[in-house]
């Protein structure tokens, strides 16, 4: 019988950008729930930090070394994770950048990294576990989007056109596959305390991004990761498409 506390023991999850925010507090929020775990990211000191808690409670836990936009790092993690923790069935599509700016005078580095990271990253990614899934005929892929792909704003408009691929790709990819037992599904936040805002490049835009933050109750990760923990706990003939959350106080 099942431990209604560990809906998800046997199963083995993914987490990509785990080192913060929302990442990490879903690697703790799968784990909890009975999951092994391998977290994934580049930055080695967070991912220890978090491996010796998530081992501490018990967890069991592999950490990768990893840059999505590799694509063949992204291939060797989903490889490195089905041998070493004996499958996958649930991948969290998290990593990604938030890199607001005008378009005008914009610095197209942040373009690309962006681009980079929050389309071709979760894309390299879902590509390396999806035969597997299928093979297997069940699982679920997580995808982290954003109310940003849903409403376009001034501002943000890359970030946008990033979110609104993740979520054509998630929508197309859940066509094709639904109907062999493997959901995909979207988490689209709206305003997280997360780091996210600490790397805009652009000061005007950095400077509006903490004003808005500040100026409202912010969703914290582990709200973010209660939804996902929600989604992937389902039945297996539930599919849980969308999940959009905002803050109460957050208009748009």
């Amino acid at each position: 019988m099942t431990d209604a506390r560990r809906p998800l023991d046997g199963k083995v999850a993914v987490v990509t950008g785990a080192s913060s925010g929302i990442g990490e507090a879903t690697a703790l929020a799968l784990a909890e729930a009975g999951a092994a775990v391998a977290i994934g990211a580049r930055r080695r000191d967070r991912l220890d930090a978090l491996a010796a808690k998530l081992r501490g409670e018990g967890a069991r836990v592999l950490q990768l070394d990893l840059d999505v936009t590799d694509e063949q790092a992204c291939r060797d993690a989903v490889a490195r994770t089905r041998r070493e923790l004996g499958g996958l069935d649930v991948l969290v599509n998290n990593a990604g950048l938030m890199l607001l700016g005008t378009i005008v005078g914009a610095d197209t580095e942040d373009w690309r990294r962006m681009i980079n990271t929050n389309v071709l990253g979760l894309m390299y990614m879902t590509h390396a576990a999806i035969d597997g899934l299928v093979e297997q005929g069940s699982g679920d892929i997580v995808n982290i989007s954003s109310v940003a792909g849903r409403q376009a704003r001034r501002g943000a408009g890359v970030y946008n056109a990033s979110k609104w691929a993740v979520n054509a790709f998630s929508e197309s990819l859940r066509q094709e596959v639904t109907g062999r037992g493997v959901r995909v599904s979207l988490v689209e936040p709206g305003a997280v305390a997360t780091e996210l805002t600490d790397h805009i490049t652009q000061p005007e835009a950095k400077a509006g991004a903490v004003q808005m933050y500040t100026g409202m109750r912010a969703l914290r990760s582990e709200d973010i990761s209660r939804a996902i923990l929600y989604v992937v706990t389902q039945p297996p003939h539930v599919a849980i498409n969308e999940v959009l959350v905002r803050p109460t106080d957050q208009e748009r």
